[in-house]
């Protein structure tokens, strides 16, 4: 039988960092085994699921590359994908399931729920369904529902006794029946609760490795139960650790961005993304860290997966993504660079601007505040900056002065530039250092710049002789 895996996000606001890291061994493994990737929305929770949120999952996905053979917008064999559009689906095994005996009608209310409630917390004991209506004769159920009592099908579990089942990343894992709720199926709208759901699509759907968060592990029972009274092969299992902060919790957007928007948005690029979630989980061959999906697809296996909690480390990340920045040619550099600022300027300028921030680029939306006066007509000057601590405002407008002589007539190359300044520091009996600075401060109105010449090479001869002498008249007027 082929490998067919699927992810199944809800469309509720934002598309989440753990979706992708999911998706991610999903479609690895389907690849690695000439298989199948799909995507299902599950949007039963009509109440918080948007379309827009939805068109955020395609739109993420396609961004990282974690395409996927099957879906509501590319179609398939086992569709429909949403859902939503699968509701008739439902509650025809819901009933079949009341039929055998393996479910039951509840028509318990709210307010006697409640109630029930507040009594298992008063006795300290784990909140969850008594049973009430599990043994009710089904003649006296019929009755309350023929009477216009609302209701919903739910699951009939075991009270004694071990689920027991083998979990690819963690071995054996073992639940007590009895504490697992008779979980409800069907809700009274005729809507699928997530587990009835979940198991029914995925059996229709052919999945045959469950490959999901740690989260889930808890739900897996009610699954396994409801493959056992369909009468359905149950999915390889397969839970992998949830993604960590610092502090081992899980991560969430108060202490690091889970959106993949965010990730976008700032300028990550998505092959350094997707390469730092696979480390999250998996380890290549002799510690490789840089690696592309399709090296990852030779190497990994489920049974690889690593069980301990990854922490998701931003400094990490940065440190990634700058190994892919280092990778890009300039001219895909600037391409890229065009959403975030190099857009509309003249393209001549970026890719000479490009080899010299590349080293230096974080991310690509740092492009406007590392290259901002390559392109402004003047830059500001704050003479407390530009006079070092060691100099006064007068030597340092003597320096600059000297700096504007010695380039009026030189050569505009950066080694040409760079061998009349240092001729200016040895006249002056001052290290170039100190002459570098305050025409670096005075040419780009930072401390901390490209190299200096190549940049006054960059920028060009008119712009950096009025720069200087600019800054010379504001240290000394006249």
């Amino acid at each position: 039988m082929p490998v067919r895996v699927r992810i199944a996000p809800s469309p509720t606001g934002d598309p989440h960092v753990g979706t992708a890291y999911v998706a991610l061994f999903n479609r690895t493994w389907a690849r690695r085994n000439g298989g199948q990737f799909l995507l299902r929305i599950e949007d039963t929770d009509r109440a918080r699921s948007n379309p827009e949120s939805e068109r955020m999952i395609f739109e993420s996905l396609k961004w990282l590359g974690l395409t996927y053979d099957e879906g509501p917008d590319v179609g398939g064999p086992t569709g429909p994908y949403r859902q939503s559009e699968r509701v008739s689906i439902y509650p025809k095994h819901a009933k079949d399931l009341v039929e055998k005996g393996a479910a039951y009608y509840c028509t318990c209310t709210a307010d006697r729920l409640e109630a029930v409630r507040k009594a298992q917390s008063a006795a300290k004991l784990a909140p969850r369904y008594d049973g009430h209506c599990r043994n009710l004769p089904p003649a006296e159920v019929k009755k309350q529902i023929d009477a216009g009592a609302p209701w919903v099908i739910r699951l009939k579990v075991a009270n004694e006794g071990e689920c027991r089942f083998k979990d690819v990343v963690r071995g054996e894992v073992v639940f007590a029946w009895d504490q697992i709720d008779d979980q409800i199926l069907l809700k009274s709208d005729g809507w699928p609760t997530y587990h009835l759901a979940n198991v029914v699509d995925d059996h229709l759907m052919g999945i045959t490795h469950v490959i999901r968060a740690e989260e889930w592990i808890s739900s897996t029972p009610k699954h396994i139960k409801l493959y056992e009274v369909f009468g359905w092969e149950p999915p390889v299992w397969c839970h992998v650790p949830l993604l960590r902060n610092k502090d081992k919790s899980k991560i969430s957007k108060r202490k690091n961005p889970t959106s993949l928007n965010w990730y976008r948005d700032q300028g990550y690029l998505p092959e350094a993304l997707v390469n730092f979630l696979g480390l999250m989980g998996f380890s290549m061959p002799a510690g490789l860290e840089v690696y592309s999906p399709a090296e990852m697809e030779k190497e990994f296996t489920i049974e690889k997966i690593n069980a301990g909690g990854p922490v998701f480390d931003m400094q990490k990340l940065d440190w990634m993504n700058g190994q892919y920045m280092r990778k890009l040619s300039a001219e895909e550099l600037a391409k890229r660079l065009g959403p975030f600022g190099a857009a509309g300027k003249d393209p001549a300028l970026v890719k000479r601007i490009v080899p010299l921030i590349q080293d230096r680029l974080r991310v690509l939306s740092d492009f406007g505040e590392l290259t901002s006066f390559f392109f402004a007509e003047t830059v500001e000057h704050d003479p407390a900056v530009l006079v070092g601590k060691k100099s006064t405002a007068a030597e340092t407008a003597s320096l600059l002065a000297a700096a504007v002589e010695v380039l009026k007539s030189c050569e505009w190359t950066a080694a040409a530039m760079e061998g009349k300044l240092r001729e200016v520091a040895t006249s002056k009996n001052i290290k170039p250092g100190d002459l570098f600075m305050p025409i670096r401060i005075a040419v780009t109105g930072k401390a901390a710049t490209p190299p200096l010449t190549e940049t006054m090479e960059v920028i060009g001869k008119e712009k950096c002789l009025a720069r200087l002498e600019a800054a010379r008249k504001r240290l000394s007027p006249g």
